[in-house]
């Protein structure tokens, strides 16, 4: 197939019908579902990937947007997720250059004690990396750390400590997985919902029964494994399989707010390394504004559109105002949004989620259902791995070697531009820039710089079906300012009305719903 162009959602729909039989069918198209269902198909297996709803609609566009070995874990002793985390980051910024970049960190020190610590912690943390550092840390004097943080609080401040990790763009990553899995013959389907599971006389699961959110339209397919990674909703899926099971997941809930530059006008991302609960606390430059988070709540329910709490809204904002110059209010915020973190559920009852590890676990049930609990972003590539090693394994398959270490990705380009606002398309960015050209002018958002061909190439090759895939995961914007991303929507529909032939009622529903959604980004 060209390099640029994927199937049809429709093209790729009709494989239901004409496949008999599957050697993976994977639950789930975030992160880790991704992961596995590349890792698969690159060992040469027929391979089919489901999701409810659009690809990275929950946990997985919802990241901090940081691709990192984790200098927290290391606190917590953790050295092993560590070292794996720092290879995995290392080679996804060699697969996927066009969307991983090399961004230095600094914390800021205002402690002879602190320089002390954080010098040797982060020195450690390049040691742990290995040949996949991206750089070496060093502590920095006060007037270098002033010059490179402004608007950081200058009193008492001795210095900083600058060290290297990764960042990038996970929905964009998401999209570009899914076009990589199609391009080596793998079938990903958005919006087709898994309603069973069935058995074959042994007991064992041999197939899914799925209904497309779409048509309604139901199919059963056969499987010689089923994947279970939807994150936080594994246990919907083990339930089908074995409805008194007991709960192997807890929720954690993550909150991130989105401020203008001004704020943080850096290009160093800040590292605040002890807040009031004990996390740490990180200000990153993203697509030309500065997203602070995170938050580590635990929550009772997983939802596929969680909000930001009160508390949480609060917390951030009295961390940031502690070390910014110009303190954000509520009113500046231009986007506030959630995201569940699947652990592993804790031994302990009194655990807290922030001491639960963030390793992944692989579970398989007597029924032949392989689950996968916990992880994160920067080693979907190793849960893949390990993942299809242990199917072979329980399986009785011949062991294939992984062929995804070195898998450049769909887009992958050297030496992007960051500072051109399409460089995220990588390699497909010209055919981006010629289909703008055949549409003069014709720009939905200039703040933003966000343009009609965006939303026509987004339907025509990244299987968007609806303003909210547009507007939150193929381009940014709900993320970014959500009160932007109303105004557009109804552009937005108008034209996607067109490439995916609907009328006028889907136009009004699909402004009405997306408005309503990006309600809840805004704080009042």
């Amino acid at each position: 197939m060209e390099a640029g162009t994927v199937q049809s959602r429709n093209a790729l729909i009709n494989r239901l019908d004409t496949q008999k039989e599957w050697d993976l069918i994977v639950i789930g198209g975030g992160a880790t579902g991704l992961g596995i269902a590349l890792e698969s198909v690159s060992r040469g297996y027929s391979v089919l990937l489901v999701e409810q709803a659009d690809f990275a609609k929950g946990t997985s566009s919802r990241s901090t947007k940081l691709v990192h070995g984790g200098v927290r874990y290391l606190a917590q002793g953790d050295v092993q997720l560590v070292r794996e985390a720092s290879i995995e980051r290392g080679l996804l910024w060699r697969n996927a250059p066009h969307l991983v970049k090399n961004q230095t960190f600094i914390i800021p020190i205002y402690t002879w004690f602190d320089r002390l610590k954080y010098t040797i912690g982060l020195k450690l943390y390049d040691w742990i990396s290995g040949r996949l550092s991206l750089g070496s840390s060093v502590f920095i004097p006060r007037s270098k750390a002033l010059q490179k943080l402004p608007n950081i609080k200058s009193e008492g401040l001795v210095g900083g400590v600058l060290y290297h990790d990764g960042q990038f763009d996970d929905s964009r990553l998401a999209i570009n997985l899914v076009q990589t899995i199609i391009e080596h013959g793998g079938v990903a389907l958005n919006y087709v919902k898994v309603t069973g599971l069935a058995k074959d006389n042994g007991q064992h699961i041999s197939g899914v029964q799925l209904k497309d959110a779409e048509t309604g339209k139901t199919y059963f397919c056969k499987a010689k494994a089923v994947v279970n990674a939807t994150g936080v909703f594994v246990d919907e899926i083990l339930q089908m399989d074995n409805p008194t099971g007991t709960k192997s997941i807890t929720a954690s809930q993550g909150v991130h707010l989105v401020l203008d530059k001004k704020f943080y006008p850096a290009n160093d991302a800040l590292m605040i390394p002890a807040t009031s609960d004990g996390r740490v606390l990180f200000a990153v430059p993203w697509h030309n504004k500065v997203v602070v988070g995170t938050t580590d709540t635990p929550v009772s329910e997983a939802s596929l559109e969680p909000h930001a709490l009160e508390k949480e809204i609060a917390f951030i904002l009295e961390n940031a105002s502690r070390y910014f110059v110009e303190q954000p209010k509520r009113s500046d915020v231009l986007s506030v949004f959630a995201g569940l973190r699947p652990l592993a559920a804790p031994q302990k009852d009194n655990a807290k989620t922030k001491e639960i590890s963030r390793s992944h676990k692989i579970m398989v049930t007597p029924s032949h259902l392989f689950t996968i609990l916990g992880g994160k972003w920067t080693t979907f590539r190793k849960m893949g791995e390990d993942m299809v090693d242990r199917v072979e394994k329980e399986l009785q398959w011949p062991h294939k070697k992984t062929a995804t270490r070195h898998l450049a990705i769909h887009g992958s380009i050297a030496n992007v531009d960051l500072n051109d606002p399409l460089y995220f398309y990588g390699s497909d960015q010209p055919k981006v820039k010629a289909l703008m050209n055949g549409h003069s002018n014709e720009w939905l958002s200039k703040s933003l710089q966000i343009h009609e061909a965006q939303v026509i190439w987004a339907v025509q090759h990244e299987m968007a079906r609806t303003v909210e895939d547009v507007l939150s995961r193929r381009t940014r914007a709900l993320l970014l300012d959500a009160k932007e991303s109303i105004r557009m929507a109804e552009s937005v529909a108008i034209i996607m009305a067109k490439e995916l032939r609907k009328d006028e009622s889907w136009i009004k529903e699909q402004v009405s719903s997306f408005t309503k959604l990006a309600e809840g980004y805004i704080l009042r």
